[in-house]
């Protein structure tokens, strides 16, 4: 793929912005950059990441979108109590003040519509959204995440109690309405807790889970899975990591932080052997399946730390030609950069959400022996301050 075509958006795209004509902005605090159109967002983006990344070398134009509305395939919304009755959307910034939203320019128009049946049934079936203050109620947040390429919805309802009253009616109900959902999951949170999502699942409609496809490869999708909320744009940034690597058959290649191992399946056509690493128990089975469901025999996945799996393999004189990295927010810590210094894989590519702890932990790679050569930013999230970056690193000579 020639991500080049990508690196400006299209002429309608350069009118996104300035608000969007949506009246929610300043309100929900989503949109941080909705204050501005989108080329002066992405022109914006590219000064804040030259600062940041600059010193490392050069950093290549930003691969913008190009038709930045409705990009998000992963939408949430919490529940609560209004003056008018139940009330659905996000919470403002910093807060657990619920904005309701019916539609948001960023979210995917059929996820937003589900959402607002789901808040119309609960309140004509009885059901009463979940109070923090007091612990009560039923009905916390609902989750859908739609295949941009299969077209496949699954919707979690994320409730206080495992006792779901008119259940059957409901889901009649809600399936009439929207006949494009696949599948329906009722999660059980009922703890005082910040997390959306609880340990207990059960399956009320479907499979539990979906599929969506990227690069010409299957993936599964669970309600906990980690998945990007932009696939128009994953396929992108995916490819451009694969091209920075620049594989040719031969190599072994560490994925880390690989969650479902999406980006290791897409590099297992290109290598001769492939590990992913991941903790979440969740992930590394859906991971399983997706290497099956693709049939790849050269990719292995392990419920593990990614920092004590290559220091294990260091130790045991194991080698890897190259390591793919794509941590949280948070960035990785300096046990694991330690770690794969120590079994020194002669690339790293680095993907990260977060350019400013991307460059602290650039700063830790380069005092230990790696080498920056490129440097991608690519707009996962327009009309938000986030943005993602790939960066190749290669290991220095002596």
């Amino acid at each position: 793929m020639n991500t080049n075509q990508h690196k400006k958006a299209s002429p309608d795209a350069q009118k996104c912005g300035r608000g969007n004509g949506c009246p929610l902005y300043k309100k929900c605090g989503g949109c941080q950059l909705n204050n501005m159109t989108y080329e002066e967002q992405v022109a914006y983006k590219l000064r804040r990441e030259i600062s940041l990344l600059g010193k490392f070398g050069r950093v290549s134009d930003v691969i913008a979108m190009e038709h930045p509305l409705h990009y998000r395939h992963k939408v949430q919304a919490a529940f609560g109590q209004g003056r008018g009755g139940v009330i659905s959307g996000v919470y403002q910034s910093s807060t657990h003040k619920i904005v309701p939203v019916d539609d948001c320019a960023i979210e995917d128009e059929t996820a937003d519509r589900i959402i607002v049946s789901v808040r119309q049934l609960a309140a004509s079936f009885g059901l009463k959204p979940f109070c923090e203050e007091t612990m009560r109620g039923f009905l916390r947040h609902v989750l859908v995440r739609r295949g941009y390429a299969t077209g496949q919805v699954l919707v979690v309802l994320v409730t206080a109690t495992a006792a779901f009253p008119k259940r059957h009616a409901f889901m009649d109900a809600l399936l009439l309405r929207h006949p494009e959902i696949t599948s329906v999951v009722q999660n059980v949170n009922p703890h005082f807790t910040s997390l959306v999502l609880g340990k207990e699942m059960q399956v009320l409609f479907g499979d539990g889970y979906i599929e969506d496809q990227l690069l010409g490869l299957t993936f599964r999708i669970s309600p906990s899975s980690f998945y990007q909320v932009n696939p128009q744009m994953t396929e992108i940034l995916y490819q451009t990591a694969i091209d920075f690597l620049d594989l040719s058959g031969g190599e072994r290649v560490i994925d880390a932080y690989c969650g479902t191992g999406t980006i290791g399946m897409l590099l297992a056509p290109h290598a001769k052997e492939v590990f992913g690493v991941e903790q979440n128990g969740d992930a590394v089975r859906d991971a399983v399946a997706g290497a099956k469901r693709n049939k790849l025999s050269n990719i292995r996945f392990f419920k593990a730390d990614a920092g004590r799996f290559m220091l294990s393999m260091a130790e045991e004189g194991e080698r890897a030609d190259a390591v793919m990295m794509d941590p949280p927010r948070a960035g990785s810590d300096t046990r694991f950069l330690r770690s794969l210094c120590t079994l020194a894989p002669e690339k790293v590519v680095y993907i990260s959400c977060n350019p400013e702890t991307l460059a602290r932990d650039l700063w830790y790679l380069v005092k230990h022996g790696y080498k920056v050569k490129k440097i991608q930013p690519v707009d996962m999230f327009p009309h938000t301050e986030h943005i993602e970056t790939v960066v190749l690193l290669t290991r220095a000579m002596d």
